[in-house]
């Protein structure tokens, strides 16, 4: 099962969140024990007062080219594996730009 899927009208994204990192990454996969797969992000902010959550949210907004107002964190605020809600119309084109984010460069 893929890190992402349809919910609604858009996408629960599985987000596997490293705070204070060198920097802003994109590593991969992993899966948890029940076999769900998460995307392994990892953000340079501190884990306190949100401030990891916030630099993740900009970020996939980013990459993702969706206003930031588009993301919501819906369980895991205080963890590590987190789902976030992605407001957008599930399209084929959309699954697209989701797996590429596996393939853009870290930077």
């Amino acid at each position: 099962m893929p890190f992402f899927e349809p919910y609604k009208n858009g996408y629960i994204l599985r987000i596997k969140l490293t705070p204070n990192a060198a920097s802003y990454a994109v590593k991969g996969c992993v899966c948890n024990a029940d076999g769900d797969e998460y995307i392994k992000i990892s953000v340079n902010a501190v884990p306190e007062k949100g401030k990891a959550n916030e630099e993740l949210l900009r970020q996939l907004a980013k990459r993702l080219k969706q206003p930031k107002r588009n993301l919501t964190i819906i369980s895991g605020e205080t963890d590590h594996f987190k789902k976030v809600y992605l407001e957008i119309p599930p399209l084929s084109e959309t699954d697209s730009v989701l797996a590429d984010l596996l393939r853009e460069p870290n930077k």
